[in-house]
């Protein structure tokens, strides 16, 4: 065994110790006192746990969290997505521990939360023994109890092994699930239900190396896999000839939330009052990611200064639903001008960034 894998199997263990040292205290953290928490709070400190994106949707709200009110962009977008359901949601009623549970499954995405029901729960807590199988699931939950039932998930889920693989060749160039294209040299992956731009820190069992990718497509679909790196992935911690390691996995949080290198993300949004983006062009971009453009109205590229001076003239129109794709070759200062049909343009300015082994988010080998 080699030093490397011998550190690994000892973070394992260490990992192991601290669950069972956190389950020998769960009989005192679930029924100690402490204050009490409304269901729009308790969903508000669950949510802010994942560091997830949150966008508009074309979602009804519930007729009790109205627009503007505390929490409305975060409760509406959780429900678009499955993680809230029902017609109400009761906002300043005591959040029970059973919805508490529920919510931090359906977060962490343990499974599809179209799958996960109130029905479930006690399958969910026979895996992840976050309380005592005999717990009142309907009694009011605590401030501070919602914070180490998190931590306490979050551990189980970094402990647990999965069976990883690579995709390559045969996908390379064509549409992800998610609309963009698949480039093997990206840091890049599928998950079957981690949201789209999630970060995931990715260690080998066996030797100890680790990678942070994006994900941006959906799979694998092979029984028994959990994640498909790309080749540029895979091979930066494990031969490409293994084909299938053992891995550890690390939510980080969303790309559009920690941004390139772990800095905050910032967007240039708008053409012009009545044409935007529906993401934009960043201020700042790591290499190695692309740039994916599109809009409620028709634009147009006109062209692209690169850092070393060269302009790349394209007259590229993209119509609504379409999108206008551009990979980075080289660090430093982009110039993109953008074109609306009645002849207006603006020019946009992009740092392209290489992250550093020493960045709290590096785009590849961590």
């Amino acid at each position: 065994m080699t030093r490397a894998q011998s550190d690994t199997r000892m973070e394992v263990n260490m990992r192991l110790n601290a669950i069972v040292l956190l389950l020998a205290c769960i009989p005192q953290l679930v029924w100690a006192e402490g204050e009490g928490v409304t269901r729009r709070e308790g969903f508000l400190m669950i949510w802010a746990g994942i560091s997830r994106a949150v966008t508009d949707v074309a979602e009804e709200p519930f007729a009790d969290v109205p627009e503007g009110s505390a929490g409305f962009g975060e409760i509406t977008f959780a429900k678009a997505r499955g993680v809230l359901d029902g017609d109400l949601f009761h906002p300043e009623e005591p959040l029970p521990l059973n919805d508490a549970l529920l919510w931090l499954f359906r977060t962490r995405n343990v499974a599809d939360p179209e799958v996960l029901r109130s029905d479930d729960l006690p399958l969910l807590v026979r895996r992840y023994p976050l309380v005592p199988p005999e717990e009142n699931l309907s009694r009011a939950v605590a401030r501070e109890e919602i914070l180490r039932l998190a931590q306490q998930l979050d551990a189980f889920l970094a402990a647990e092994e999965h069976r990883v693989s690579l995709y390559a060749e045969d996908f390379h160039g064509d549409h992800t699930a998610f609309g963009e294209i698949f480039d093997m040299h990206a840091f890049t992956a599928a998950h079957r239900t981690l949201p789209q731009n999630t970060l995931l820190r990715v260690t080998n069992v066996d030797n100890g190396k680790s990678v942070i990718v994006r994900i941006n497509d959906r799979g694998p679909y092979i029984p028994g896999r959990d994640l498909d790196l790309s080749l540029a992935a895979f091979t930066a911690i494990a031969p490409r000839s293994q084909g299938v390691i053992r891995a550890l996995f690390e939510r980080l949080g969303d790309s559009v939330v920690i941004g390139p290198c772990g800095l905050p993300e910032r967007y240039q949004k708008r053409i012009t009052r009545d044409i935007r983006f529906h993401r934009g062009v960043p201020h700042a971009l790591p290499l190695g990611e692309s740039l994916v453009l599109s809009a409620n109205r028709p634009f147009v590229v006109r062209r692209v200064r690169y850092p070393d001076g060269t302009v790349w003239r394209i007259e590229d129109w993209v119509l609504e639903k379409e999108r206008f794709t551009f990979r980075p070759s080289i660090v430093g200062t982009y110039i993109f001008r953008i074109g609306t049909p009645y002849g207006r343009s603006r020019d946009m300015r992009m740092e392209v960034v290489r992250c550093s082994g020493t960045s709290p988010l590096p785009l590849g080998e961590g």
